[in-house]
């Protein structure tokens, strides 16, 4: 029934299994990979027939974790799956972007890559086995794809590299590096490290990349058993439309991309469109996408030769400067932390809001609950780049937030030292090239303003590439028509002394590890730059947090009285909450955070805890209030919310007949400690005034 095809691969000692034939039949590829126990189904389908009105390249990529590979029942009232998580959406992005370059330029078919977890050991990673596998079957799919690609993690734990560690390893690793490629060049880099040197990176970059070149020939062993028809694809010829476009239009553009200006350069190219387009107005056999693309090889090939031949870049730089950088800290009065960060043309109002562990984020994944300290939100509205559009959270705004995330985290205080939770909002209201480190830099300013002790101040800068055959150039602090008309994005963050994030996508092939030597270099010099603009605004942070910060206070309480605290419900910690206006949070081990705006605030709600966990001392005289008088005695509020018994006897010294003869409901008495009886405190009026 199955025509079943399998591939056993030794990846670094673990075992992976590639297999197809049996699940998904009619899916174009479809592949089955497995390590420990850990099992990903990648599926790979091409549209047949191309829209005539796309013009781009409509790849789709999700990647998706079933709850059930853990054994575990979503949370929620409908208890399945919901929209993508954050997770899921930057593993989408890590295996979609080493395999777009690898799709010809004129492919237009529409493909859908669905990458599903299927079971989960908690010891080997779905991402890297994912990408594995949707390399696997697009190679065996028929579609023309020039890979086969593959990727692996990288660690440095006791200064050696280390291949696909563990969860558990990593929290001792200062590297967390995913790199992917062809079996001749590297592809795409991401990464979170603790301040390595250039040498290191490009080391553990190497290491990993040498490290599955196995697993590629693994790969092209299934491809030649399983693989099916290869897609036959259709070639326009559109020199005769490139000639007359270049003719006509080649004057006009050579002066529009030597409009420093963005704003005004962008009107020259869009007048040169419209004249592109009046060209062949009368010719219905071509398209206007098809007309936008050879115009728009035409401006690759001007911006690229002018770079390469001159060294002379869009707006008159060297490949090495970065543009003019102005920075401002305190800009709004009533946040915690904020900064205005500009370079060029690229700008980004970046805050830092300090809360309590309350406000740490709940992150719900096949591991389990998880909780973050750190929060790192990046906002692109369309206004900053002149134009209208879709407001909200996309895959762009989650990828860019979690670099800049990854670049600041390693500079953070441990929260033993510093216990706010910490939430940064970026802004973006200017883009022309790099808003993500535009908003690491920012960033770093705003936490400094903020007062939080982060070790070392952290900058980024984008590096860009222009390479023909042998002949490369590589730019530093890249625009955004740099970066469209390019052949690689290369983000590095760190600080003046080591890298804490790099991000690298290749738009080629490929390139060699000479060209990210030099890049890495280059990069480096450029960092140091930024970083020295940033110190003539603030160096380090402020000694003390703002006056609008929420003031932290940490009190002590025994494990048993915890439910004291919070209540029935959470009916005490709210009522503290209402009459102090303090925020309070208790955990587990008795350890309660106050914060609040002013001391006053947090006095109250401090005193108030005590009064609700103080114990009463033997013999010791405390003021306090009678609540409820019986025949038998009266009842004395005391201690906080503890009451005691003033039995009848110890009202007075002298013989009482009545209680309501001495005290009633409401009179302020001075009782001492005579006793306790079964939990109940003894109190007595007499010895208190004797």
């Amino acid at each position: 029934m199955f025509k079943e095809f399998k591939e056993e691969i030794d990846f670094g000692g673990k075992k992976v299994t590639l297999e197809t034939g049996k699940i998904a039949r009619q899916a174009d590829g479809a592949i089955i990979a497995t390590c420990g126990e850990t099992v990903v189904i990648a599926t790979v389908v091409g549209a047949k027939k191309v829209n005539p009105e796309t013009d781009y390249f409509p790849l789709s990529v999700n990647y998706q974790e079933k709850y059930y590979a853990a054994g575990k029942i979503p949370g929620g009232y409908f208890k399945r799956e919901a929209r993508p998580t954050e997770a899921e959406t930057l593993i989408s992005r890590l295996i979609d972007r080493p395999i777009r370059p690898l799709f010809p330029e004129n492919f237009k078919n529409e493909v859908q890559i669905l990458p599903t977890v299927l079971s989960y050991d908690n010891e080997n990673e779905a991402d890297i086995l994912s990408i594995i596998a949707c390399s696997a079957a697009l190679s065996i799919s028929g579609l023309p794809f020039k890979g086969p690609i593959a990727a692996s993690r990288v660690g440095f734990i006791d200064n050696k590299n280390v291949l696909n560690p563990t969860k558990k390893e990593l929290e001792n690793s200062k590297l967390d590096l995913v790199v992917a490629g062809t079996k001749d060049a590297v592809l795409m880099v991401e990464s979170e490290a603790s301040g390595l040197t250039e040498k290191q990176m490009l080391d553990a970059v190497k290491f990993g990349h040498e490290s599955f070149a196995n697993v590629i020939k693994g790969i092209e062993k299934l491809a030649k058993k399983a693989s099916k028809e290869k897609w036959k694809i259709e070639q326009k010829d559109f020199s005769k439309v490139s000639k007359k476009i270049k003719k006509e239009l080649t004057k006009d553009l050579e002066k529009a991309f030597t409009e420093k200006d963005k704003k005004k350069r962008s009107d020259l190219i869009s007048a040169a469109g419209d004249t592109c387009k009046s060209l062949f107005k009368d010719d219905e056999a071509l398209l206007e996408h098809e007309i936008m693309t050879q115009l728009k090889n035409l401006e690759k090939e001007i911006v690229r030769t002018r770079i390469l031949k001159s060294k002379k870049r869009i707006d008159g730089r060297g490949l090495s400067d970065v543009r003019p950088i102005k920075c401002q800290v305190g800009i709004l009065p009533r946040v915690h932390g904020s900064a205005l960060f500009t370079r060029g043309e690229t700008q980004a109002i970046v805050t830092t809001t300090l809360g309590t562990s309350d406000d740490e984020q709940r992150i719900e994944s096949l591991e389990g609950l998880k909780r973050q300290r750190f929060m790192l939100h990046y906002n692109f509205p369309p206004f900053s780049v002149g134009e209208t559009g879709r407001i909200g959270t996309g895959r762009r705004e989650v990828g860019h937030g979690k670099l800049a995330w990854r670049a600041l985290n390693s500079s953070l205080p441990k929260k033993e030292n510093f216990p706010y939770t910490l939430r940064i909002v970026s802004e973006i209201t200017e883009s022309n090239g790099s808003s993500s480190m535009a908003t690491v830099c920012g960033s770093s300013l705003a936490l400094m303003d903020a007062a939080v002790p982060i070790a070392e101040p952290v900058a980024g800068i984008a590096m860009g590439l222009i390479k023909e055959k042998n002949d490369f150039s590589i730019l530093s602090d890249i625009l955004g028509d740099e970066d469209h008309l390019g052949d690689m994005d290369f983000k590095v963050a760190g600080t003046k002394d080591g890298i804490t994030s790099l991000q690298m996508d290749i738009k080629i092939t490929g390139i060699t590890f000479e060209i990210m030597e030099k890049a890495l270099a280059q990069a480096k010099e450029g960092r140091v730059h930024i970083l020295n603009e940033m110190n003539k605004t603030i160096k380090s942070s402020r000694k003390e947090v703002g006056k609008h910060t929420p003031k932290m206070e940490k009190i002590k309480v025994d494990k048993k009285d915890i439910a004291t605290v919070i209540g029935k419900g959470g009916a005490t910690i709210r009522e503290i909450v209402e009459k102090s206006g303090a925020k309070v949070d208790v955990n587990d081990t008795g350890e309660v955070t106050i914060a609040a705006a002013n001391d006053e605030t947090r006095k109250i709600a401090v005193q108030m805890i005590n009064d609700l966990v103080a114990k009463p001392e033997m013999g010791k005289t405390y003021k306090g209030k009678v609540v409820k008088v019986m025949e038998f005695g009266a009842f004395v509020n005391f201690l906080g919310k503890q009451d005691g018994l003033v039995h009848i006897s110890q009202l007075a010294a002298k013989r009482v007949q009545k209680v309501t003869d001495v005290v009633k409901e409401g009179d302020e008495v001075s009782v001492k400690v005579i006793g306790f009886d079964r939990g109940k405190v003894k109190l007595s009026i007499k010895e208190a005034v004797s």
